[in-house]
């Protein structure tokens, strides 16, 4: 999420709500319009207390999503570099092929899937290269014991990177339903509207927008930042980025050249196939 657009809505917000305090002031008798200010107070506190546990409920559950997106990514792309030392205890033959698909899935990931995520057109369908691998990984026949062993090892990687995917996948579609944002909108209205109410035209009118402002700054800057945890590849500060399977790049291609896999690779570098 832009910070700058973050910081502009707060202040947008603050300035909204001051605006609309000061002009309850001017209409608000001596006093405010309540008769008996303790039991406005205690409405306000049932108010304000019941809005501040769904807020942190939903702050706990967002965040969490956070958290495993940002998890799932980067197991992923430690089960990349596993499922690439498995590979080297495979059949000779089958080797290079399987290294190299590897390679192109690790940058589809970062080039082709990340940008839809932060887009938020990213689907959950299987990476094309995770269907070529797993074709690949079809027409292998261990014979050897070690082979074998390593054969296994693979399909339970595999298994371990397609889970990994899901989670990341998971937060790019968000957690947070309409109906709960709407509940969220609706309350941060009313607490904001039922603090206009004490208006007091016998308050200093800074202490009056003191008041205000800073519920407005809190409340405003709490739903942006459920917002911003609800949609972690939005570009912005903070959003998730490709860096662990980057690195896991980086891994590969210095795994390949020990290896004298020298190869050309079945894509280019965005890890789009080659015709």
């Amino acid at each position: 999420m832009n910070l700058f657009v973050c910081v502009l809505i707060v202040v947008v917000s603050v300035a909204v709500g001051i605006t609309l305090m000061l002009l309850a002031r001017r209409r608000a008798p001596d006093g405010s319009w309540f008769n008996d200010g303790d039991r406005a107070s205690g409405v306000f506190g049932v108010l304000a207390t019941g809005f501040a546990v769904l807020l942190g409920l939903v702050v706990v559950l967002a965040f969490t999503s956070y958290d495993e997106s940002r998890a799932g990514a980067e197991d992923e792309a430690r089960i990349v570099v596993q499922q690439l030392e498995t590979a080297q205890l495979l059949p000779e033959a089958d080797r290079a092929p399987l290294t190299g698909e590897l390679v192109c899935y690790a940058r589809s990931v970062v080039h082709q899937e990340w940008p839809r995520m932060q887009a938020g057109t990213q689907t959950s369908d299987t990476n094309p290269w995770g269907l070529r691998l797993y074709r690949t990984l079809r027409g292998i026949e261990p014979r050897t014991a070690a082979e074998q062993a390593a054969y296994a090892k693979w399909l339970d990687l595999r298994l371990d990177r397609e889970t990994a995917r899901n989670t990341r996948l998971h937060g790019a579609s968000g957690v947070i339903p309409a109906p709960l944002w709407i509940v969220l909108a609706l309350s941060a209205v009313l607490i904001i509207g039922f603090m206009l109410v004490f208006a007091d035209s016998g308050e200093h009118a800074a202490i009056q927008a003191t008041f205000v402002g800073t519920v407005v700054v809190v409340i405003v800057a709490t739903l942006l930042l459920i917002r911003f945890l609800d949609d972690p590849y939005h570009p912005g500060a903070g959003a998730l980025k490709p860096v662990a399977m980057e690195r896991t790049l980086t891994v590969v291609d210095q795994y390949r050249r020990a290896l004298g896999q020298e190869d050309p690779l079945p894509c280019d570098e965005k890890g789009r196939g080659r015709i």
